[in-house]
């Protein structure tokens, strides 16, 4: 089973302030890289009024420095708002500081303002995208190139060079994952698994093997569900809403798992988001067996990290024995 953390840095009025968050969150991967997790997620946005973190190198960077085992994984990086030549520098120097941790994952974004942020065109993101895995590749072998017209030499080299995967939701991009990147940032739909699955086949790469079993997005312990529902339901709400806004910005509707109405019960009922005695948590591990993925959230839009740290000394106690790990 392999254990992940995940963190957005989201930061909105009602919840924790953003310096107290990101001191939360580098504790708290500290305690993590400890007790033998395997990674940290830490996604991308710009704009955001929460503060969604919009530099997940920087906070790996950081993260990997108050670690020595964890893996950092971007999930993911927005590759057509940056230089390319910028990103294979910063990737490089990530993968170095941090002793070989770094999983760079990409993806190509949806939101046209945070394009317009960077002046940039929409509709260029998955060429940019295949553009961009070619470059990182040349770049990361130490040696001068050139790009576009561009006399390029990326140093220091990373020795191993970060694997890259490559996120999105549709049939055609994990064909694409396949067929340039090391791997596929796994999606909540496993029906998205077989595509990816049949194109490494196709290609005679090594077989990715089944879907692994996906636990909840989003997972709290708790002596008191009913309680500390009560208490959370805000944070999960927020995340919610701003995703239906993000998904009505790109596509003029809510879209996917946004575009149905969300309420403090509806969510209740909803397999993503758990709420459970450590008994019901142990039970759960057990149902998804070995091959699978056990997501914790701890600072989920801006929850409040005494709470969080309570939490998590929970789990450690009476759930991460219990894993099948």
């Amino acid at each position: 089973m392999e254990l992940v953390l995940s963190y957005d840095m989201r930061a909105p009025a009602f919840g924790a302030g953003a310096a107290d968050l990101y001191a939360a969150a580098l504790d708290q991967v500290a305690w993590a890289d400890d007790l033998g997790f395997d990674s940290v997620g830490l996604g991308e946005h710009h704009g955001s009024p929460d503060g969604y973190n919009p530099s997940p190198l920087v906070l790996a960077a950081a993260m990997g420095a108050r670690s020595k085992r964890i893996r950092l994984r971007t999930s993911v990086v927005l590759v057509p708002l940056y230089d390319p030549i910028k990103l294979a520098e910063d990737a490089a120097v990530v993968q170095l500081a941090t002793g070989g941790r770094l999983l760079l994952g990409i993806g190509g974004g949806y939101r046209p303002s945070e394009f317009e942020t960077f002046g940039r065109r929409l509709e260029d993101r998955w060429r940019v995208i295949g553009e961009t895995v070619e470059l990182l590749r040349l770049a990361w072998t130490g040696e001068p190139f050139t790009w576009q017209g561009r006399r390029c030499h990326v140093t220091p080299r990373p020795d191993p060079p970060p694997p890259i995967l490559l996120g999105g939701g549709t049939p055609a991009a994990a064909r694409r994952a396949a067929r340039i990147a090391d791997g596929w940032f796994p999606p909540l739909e496993p029906k998205l698994w077989p595509p990816y699955r049949e194109e490494c086949r196709k290609l005679g790469k090594p077989d990715p093997g089944d879907y692994p079993k996906q636990g909840p997005i989003f997972l709290w312990i708790s002596k008191e569900p009913g309680k500390d529902w009560d208490r959370l339901a805000p944070h999960v709400l927020h995340q919610l809403r701003s995703y239906t806004e993000w998904t009505i910005e790109a596509y003029g509707r809510p879209a996917g798992p946004y575009a149905k109405e969300m309420t403090a019960e509806t969510i209740r009922a909803s397999p993503a988001y758990r709420v459970l005695t450590p008994e019901q948590a142990v039970a759960l591990a057990e149902e998804l067996g070995p091959d699978s993925v056990l997501y914790l959230n701890p600072l989920l839009s801006g929850i409040d990290p005494e709470r969080a740290r309570a939490m998590l000394d929970l789990y450690e106690r009476e759930v991460h024995p219990h894993l099948p790990r």
